[in-house]
C-alpha cells in the first residue's frame, strides 16, 4: 500500500505534472487492474477520457497497463462523457467494469481517475480501498495492447430514443448550450439540431484551461450563457460540467435555473409525463423543495450523504425512479446508474415541449405546489491549520439557534446538519474533492439565507 495516492468522493483526482504523473498514473492503473483481474481474471474493461491536457494520452497509458493483467481492454477513440462511458460498460455484457480519466467540475489543472463497476456505477468504498491496497511504490514497466473503439455513437443513439422527438421538434424552441469546453461539446448540440432546435453553442472548443472558467456549471461560470440568452432572445440554455454528467439551466430571462429545481422538475415530469414512478434519492445538501414535491406525488424520498457513490447504492437496491444531488449530478438508473448531464438537458427540453412552458413558467408551476424556498452554497479554503481547528470542534456543535432562528435538530449524516423552523437549514460539511469546507444554507427569504451563511461561516472559521 502507498500512502501517496487516495481515492475521495469519486476517484482519485490531483494536479497534473505534480502528483498526476505518467508514472502515478501507471501505479494506480496497475493496481486497479489487479483487483479487476482477482474479481473476474480475463474480464473486459473500457476506457475513457475527457477533453483536459493529455487525457487521451493518459488514457491510453492506463490502457497498456491494465492489459497487462490478463484483462481485455477498450480504450475510446474519441474524448466522451462520464456518463457514455458508464453506459458502454452497463450495456456490454462482457464488461466487467471502466475506467474514466476526468476531474469532473475540478480546475483545469487537476485529472482523475474513476472506477466504474459493471453496471457502469460508481465503485463502491470497499473496491477502491482493495485499489488503494494494491498500490505499489513503483510504477509498473509491463504494456499489454488494447482495442480502439467508438463508444460515443451508441450512447447518443440511446440518448436520443428517451424523448419524444416529434414533440420537441413541434416547440421550435431555440437554446444555447454551453460544454464548458468540458466533454460534452458537440455531442448534446448535435441531438438538438436533429430534432429541429435552433442550437447556439458557446465554449464548444477543445481547450485545455477551459478559457479560464471553472468547469461547474453554477454562476458566474454560467453567465456567458445567461447573457447569450437574454441577448439572442433564446428560450434556454443547457450548461454541462468537464465530463458532462453535471446539469446547469439557464430560463429565457437569463435566470439561472438550480439543480435543485431542475430534480424536481425532471421528477414532476417522469411521474405525471412519463407516467413512471419510484423512490427519489437526494443529498443531504438537496433542497427541501424535492421533499415537498415527493411527498404531494406520494414518492419516498431517501437523503444520503453528498456523493453519487451513495445514492448509487440506493440505486443498487431497486425501485428507484432518480437520483440527484446539489451540485448538478442527477441520474435515472432506467437509463444507467449514473448522473447523465445530456439526458436531463432532453428531459428539460421535452418538459418544455410537452408543456408548452417556458423554463420559468416550469418552476413557476413547481413552486405553486412546493412554495418558494433560497438557497445559496459558500465556498471557503481554509489554511490546514484552520481546517484543523475546524474538524476537531464540529462534533460539538450543539447550538440551538442560529441566525436568531431555533434549531429543532442537528444531523450529522455528512458534516453538521442545522434544522430550523420554516424549513430552513444550514450545513457545513468538508469537500470529497477539493481542500475546502462548504457551507449550504435554505430558507424562505435570500436574507435569512445569507444570514445563516454567515453564522456558518463564524462556526467554522472560529473564535
Amino acid at each position: 500500500m502507498s500512502a501517496d495516492i487516495k481515492f475521495g468522493t469519486d476517484g482519485w483526482r490531483a494536479v497534473i505534472g505534480a502528483e498526476f504523473t505518467y508514472d502515478s498514473l501507471r501505479r494506480v492503473a496497475d493496481a486497479a487492474g489487479r483487483v479487476f483481474s482477482e474479481d473476474n481474471p480475463g474480464g473486459l474493461i473500457i476506457v475513457g477520457y475527457d477533453t483536459r491536457f493529455e487525457a487521451g494520452s493518459f488514457a491510453a497509458a492506463a490502457a497498456e497497463v491494465l492489459a497487462t493483467h490478463g484483462l481485455r481492454v477498450r480504450l475510446s477513440d474519441s474524448y466522451l462523457p462520464t456518463p457514455a462511458l458508464c453506459w458502454s460498460v452497463a450495456t456490454e455484457d462482457e464488461a466487467v467494469g471502466g475506467v474514466m480519466l476526468t476531474a469532473s467540475h475540478n480546475p483545469s489543472e487537476y485529472l482523475g481517475f474513476k472506477l466504474r463497476m459493471a453496471d457502469g456505477g460508481a465503485s463502491p468504498v470497499a473496491f477502491t480501498a482493495r485499489v488503494e491496497e494494491a498500490l505499489w511504490t513503483d510504477p509498473p514497466t509491463a504494456r499489454g495492447e488494447y482495442e480502439t473503439v467508438n463508444l460515443v455513437g451508441p450512447y447518443l443513439d440511446t440518448l436520443r430514443s428517451k424523448v419524444d422527438a416529434k414533440a420537441i421538434k413541434a416547440a421550435g424552441l431555440r437554446v444555447i448550450v454551453d460544454p464548458l469546453y468540458g466533454a460534452g461539446q458537440n455531442y448534446l448540440a448535435t441531438i438538438l439540431r436533429e430534432f429541429g432546435m435552433e442550437v447556439v453553442e458557446i465554449h464548444g472548443t477543445r481547450n485545455p484551461g477551459f478559457g479560464g472558467l471553472h468547469p461547474e456549471p453554477i454562476p458566474p461560470w454560467t453567465d456567458d450563457a445567461a447573457t447569450a440568452v437574454r441577448d439572442g432572445g433564446f428560450d434556454a440554455a443547457f450548461v454541462t460540467d468537464g465530463d458532462a454528467d453535471r446539469i446547469g439551466a439557464i430560463d429565457s430571462l437569463g435566470r439561472f435555473i438550480s439543480p435543485h429545481k431542475i430534480i424536481a422538475l425532471v421528477v414532476r415530469h417522469l411521474v405525471e409525463d412519463k407516467k413512471l414512478t419510484g423512490k427519489v434519492v437526494k443529498t443531504v445538501s438537496t433542497s427541501v423543495i424535492v421533499d415537498r414535491l415527493t411527498e404531494r406525488l406520494g414518492l419516498e424520498t431517501i437523503t444520503t450523504p453528498v456523493g453519487f457513490k451513495w445514492i448509487y447504492e440506493e440505486m443498487v437496491k431497486g425501485g428507484v425512479l432518480l437520483g440527484g444531488e446539489e451540485s448538478g449530478g442527477i441520474g435515472i438508473p432506467s437509463h444507467v446508474r449514473e448522473r447523465d448531464g445530456l439526458l436531463m438537458a432532453l428531459m428539460l427540453a421535452e418538459m418544455m415541449a410537452q408543456r408548452s412552458a417556458t423554463l420559468g413558467g416550469l418552476v413557476e408551476q413547481l413552486f405553486a405546489l412546493t412554495g418558494p424556498m433560497e438557497y445559496s452554497r459558500l465556498d471557503l479554503r481554509l489554511t490546514p491549520e484552520v481546517m484543523a481547528d475546524f474538524l476537531a470542534r464540529s462534533p460539538q456543535f450543539a447550538q440551538t439557534e442560529l441566525a436568531g432562528i431555533e434549531v429543532h435538530e442537528i444531523s450529522r449524516l455528512d458534516g453538521v446538519k442545522f434544522f430550523l423552523a420554516d424549513d430552513a437549514w444550514l450545513l457545513m460539511r468538508t469537500s470529497g474533492t477539493e481542500p475546502l469546507v462548504r457551507i449550504y444554507a435554505e430558507a424562505p427569504s435570500a436574507g435569512v439565507v445569507d444570514d445563516l451563511l454567515a453564522a456558518g461561516r463564524a462556526l467554522v472559521e472560529g473564535p
